[in-house]
């Protein structure tokens, strides 16, 4: 069965054809600019040389009907006919409290997410359009929507109620969501499989560091905490957001004259790691900035690990102990200092990390010696996959 994954942005698309006899990655993209001048796509073959498009692209549409065509070409195609496509998974944002698992996508999801626009202004608009794209691209063609928010909504209401008055909840659901959700579920299956357990009997805490960064408590595979929030904004320092700061200072900074959208600008694009730093978003460029003596980007980097800590930390009292502990994304895949600056300290855990096995990289395993009583886990994410396995799992129901 082949599925073709999409995941739309407002001027980009990426995408993955993946044959889920054997998981195997047939052929990958990404549409850039869209609408934009200088758009292009960028294909790349399994097995083959990659190929760039340089054309213009004013719509989704047009995008993707230049992969579509890529897809099958003589030269740098992976399949004979559209009709080999069996099915197609859509990356979907923020599914609300409507959406607690991934659907078949119909006329009634469809209204529904774009009832949830409100909520993601910036990213459930252009997953729509993906999804309009492949219609008429692909009439015929089942599709799936596999919502970031939907893992995280087995929280209890005592983790996801702001204490605000109660009425911005039933008037505007004002309340935590949490994102990242489709990553932290398959690391978290992944997880199991390489503790040779079954996820129905562990405490897991999955640490998804990137540019942008969230970690979720998993009890018994259902999630019952994660630092993001109402908005992808909450939680950790991350790249260019802010994370968790006090409300007030929002107050205090518009009484000093910032507009709204001075104020949205600073607490999203420049803040974070590229505000405390004052060198870059990239946590590579930090760390070698602070190796070179530059104490702001040393600065940024100890905010980081220190949210990171106390995040894990209360996450540990949340489910009462914790059997593996998950670093995953850019930074937590390939940062050795970064796991090791962490883990640090939880040693009054059992924690012992395995200096050797943390200096590797590129594949899932196990970090933490044999006789740690908490298991430490890299695991490299795959959200395509993740949306392939249950594309595959709902159409063929």
């Amino acid at each position: 069965m082949k599925v073709l994954v999409i995941n739309c942005g407002s001027s980009s698309l990426k995408y993955q054809l993946l044959d889920m006899d054997n998981e195997a990655v047939l052929a990958k993209g990404l549409a850039e600019r869209i609408g934009i001048e200088g758009s292009v796509v960028k294909h790349e073959p399994t097995g083959k040389d990659k190929v760039i498009f340089k054309q213009p692209m004013k719509t989704h549409k047009e995008a993707l009907d230049i992969i579509m065509k890529a897809l099958v070409d003589p030269t740098c195609g992976v399949m004979k006919s559209l009709d080999e496509i069996d099915a197609i998974g859509h990356r979907t944002v923020h599914g609300a409290e409507t959406f607690a698992s991934s659907v078949l996508i119909n006329d009634k999801v469809i209204k529904e997410m774009e009832k949830c626009s409100e909520l993601a202004p910036l990213h459930n608009p252009a997953n729509l359009i993906g999804i309009y794209a492949c219609r008429e691209l692909l009439p015929t063609v089942p599709m799936v929507g596999v919502f970031d928010t939907a893992y995280h909504q087995t929280m209890p209401p005592k983790a996801y109620i702001y204490p605000l008055d109660y009425k911005m909840y039933e008037k505007y659901r004002i309340r935590k969501y949490g994102f990242h959700g489709t990553s932290h579920r398959f690391v978290a299956l992944e997880a199991a499989k390489l503790m040779k357990q079954s996820i129905g009997n562990l405490k897991l805490i999955t640490c998804h560091l990137g540019n942008g960064a969230s970690i979720a408590a998993i009890r018994y595979g259902k999630v019952i905490d994660t630092s993001m929030g109402f908005t992808p904004l909450a939680g950790l320092e991350m790249g260019t957001r802010c994370g968790d700061i006090d409300p007030a200072i929002v107050i205090f900074l518009q009484k000093k004259g910032y507009s709204l959208e001075e104020v949205e600008r600073l607490m999203n694009k420049e803040s974070g790691v590229l505000g405390i730093s004052g060198v870059s978003s990239d946590f590579r460029d930090v760390e070698k900035a602070a190796a070179e003596g530059n104490d702001r980007a040393q600065l940024a980097l100890n905010i980081f690990r220190y949210r990171v800590q106390t995040t894990v930390g209360s996450y540990v009292a949340a489910l009462n102990g914790v059997d593996g502990i998950v670093f995953t994304a850019g930074l937590g895949e390939n940062s050795e200092s970064d796991r090791a600056m962490i883990c640090k300290n939880f040693t009054y855990l059992g924690l012992q990390l395995d200096e050797e096995k943390n200096s590797q990289r590129g594949e899932a395993m196990i970090v933490s010696t044999e006789t740690s009583k908490v298991t430490v886990m890299v695991i490299p994410t795959n959200e395509e996959l993740m949306i392939a396995r249950d594309t595959v799992e709902l159409v063929t129901k």
